[in-house]
């Protein structure tokens, strides 16, 4: 009896514990929402970033460590993407269909359904189409002021009034909208109001995407450039998903489709990037299903946009070269001991702007490309955009001058830093300019735009 009794308090002191560790995770964080790290393009920058839940401009400046107390950032390029959006109209659609089947068709007596069908409205409309929300506005004010600390030497008010930091934007209305919410940031900081600061549009740069016909013609409007993502969607892994969502709704398999079930993953990630809110679309989903979704997704941009195909890096050449001859030019002043004109260039675009670009310089490339038939072998793949291109993810290139000729070149991805592929040195987390550009020689000597982007060209597949 002695026995039973201590294996039963045992067991249920095993039993309250666990609940209670349960219990604490879920309230400590209770507005997000369990698969919000499998969200792709479409997730916050505080899931990159999780320290920024408790201070959103906390700035960690021991991550930038040159090597020597003598090196000083002389110049900063920042290649940002745009702020939380509306989801586009396309999305809307699919959402508002998603909607009408919960309200009619869905069956049920669980409180996330009642809640779907009683108390949440549909409240996106088909005009909010990709503009920059609220939400959007503060990413890119909160991004300026942290950059600002982390570099205070060329993120400064001096420098800004002084005109030596540049602005370039696509000409999207959520880039615009970006652009002018990170000079606000800084006019903020500072409280100038006394002045403001220009911006360019260039589309040539930030929306090379557009501009490269072979890309175009090839890959961007060619259904058979995405056969592998067209094949996953039919696959079993996704039609397992589209099952379960079914069956959660029940309502016949029929009615979810890979559309519908896309509606349900976005209505999910579009609740919580800009409400903050664990909406009760969430629960159609488990891990698994999230992280099926989440390889959807980037089977769709590695094909599309990554090393499917070798067009997808090459239409950024224009934007590859604009980086480096900035670059050069603030090397160059250096060298012969002039000013730098131009200490910071911050230029706003798209998801689409950076993954290229990302894709040329060699980032994220896994031993084996990722397919319709090898999403069990994948778990562990580089190629996850959920951690590179959440809103406002972000390359900075930071170019150190530490005396005697000696230039140093540090890369920071969404504020962390990076190696750049192929430079496994010691110095490889902030190398030698020199060698950096070395080791991209024959790109610096080749990657022409205009002869990239001629019809001529066949896609070459990785």
């Amino acid at each position: 009896m002695l026995t039973f009794l201590c294996k039963f308090t045992v067991f249920h002191f095993l039993l309250i514990s666990y609940w209670l560790l349960n219990y604490v995770k879920s309230e400590d964080k209770p507005n997000i929402p369990a698969i919000a790290k499998y969200f792709n393009t479409k997730g916050r920058y505080e899931e990159v970033n999780p320290y920024l839940t408790e201070d959103i401009l906390a700035a960690n400046g021991s991550i930038l460590q040159p090597p020597s107390a003598k090196c000083q950032e002389m110049y900063l390029t920042a290649i940002i993407r745009h702020g939380t959006r509306y989801p586009t109209t396309k999305n809307i659609k699919e959402m508002q269909q998603l909607y009408n089947i919960a309200q009619h068709n869905a069956s049920g007596q669980e409180s996330w359904l009642r809640e779907i069908q009683t108390q949440w409205t549909m409240w996106y409309t088909e005009d909010m189409d990709g503009r920059l929300v609220q939400k959007g506005v503060n990413d890119l004010k909160h991004l300026a002021v942290r950059l600002s600390k982390l570099f205070p030497s060329l993120i400064s008010e001096e420098k800004l009034r002084g005109g030596f930091i540049q602005f370039i934007t696509s000409s999207k209305h959520r880039c615009v909208n970006s652009t002018l919410s990170f000079k606000a940031g800084l006019t903020e900081l500072w409280a100038i109001t006394d002045k403001e600061f220009d911006h360019s549009v260039n589309d040539t740069l930030m929306r090379f995407f557009d501009q490269c016909t072979r890309f175009v013609e090839e890959v961007d409007n060619n259904m058979s450039a995405v056969v592998e993502v067209n094949k996953f969607k039919q696959g079993p892994e996704m039609r397992r998903v589209q099952e379960k969502i079914a069956d959660r709704l029940r309502v016949p398999h029929s009615l979810i489709t890979h559309d519908m079930t896309e509606a349900a993953f976005y209505l999910c990630a579009y609740e919580f990037a800009i409400k903050a809110d664990n909406s009760p679309w969430c629960q159609l989903f488990d891990e698994d299903d999230a992280q099926v979704m989440e390889y959807a997704n980037d089977l769709k941009q590695f094909w599309k946009r990554g090393y499917g195909y070798d067009i997808n890096s090459k239409s950024s050449c224009i934007l590859f070269h604009d980086v480096f001859s900035r670059l050069d030019k603030a090397a160059n002043a250096s060298k012969s001991g002039q000013q730098v004109t131009e200490a910071v260039t911050v230029q706003i675009g798209h998801a689409e702007t950076l993954l290229p670009l990302l894709t040329l310089l060699g980032f994220f490339e896994d031993s084996d490309a990722l397919t319709s038939t090898n999403y069990a072998t994948q778990t562990q793949r580089s190629f996850r955009t959920s951690h590179m291109l959440p809103y406002a993810a972000n390359l900075v290139l930071v170019l150190y001058d530490c005396g005697g000729g000696d230039l140093r070149l540090q890369p920071l991805l969404n504020e962390k830093p990076v190696t750049f592929p192929g430079l496994t040195d010691q110095r490889a987390s902030i190398p030698l300019y020199e060698d950096v550009r070395e080791h991209y020689r024959e790109l610096l000597q080749g990657c022409d735009f205009e002869a990239e982007c001629q019809l001529f060209k066949s896609p070459a597949e990785v």
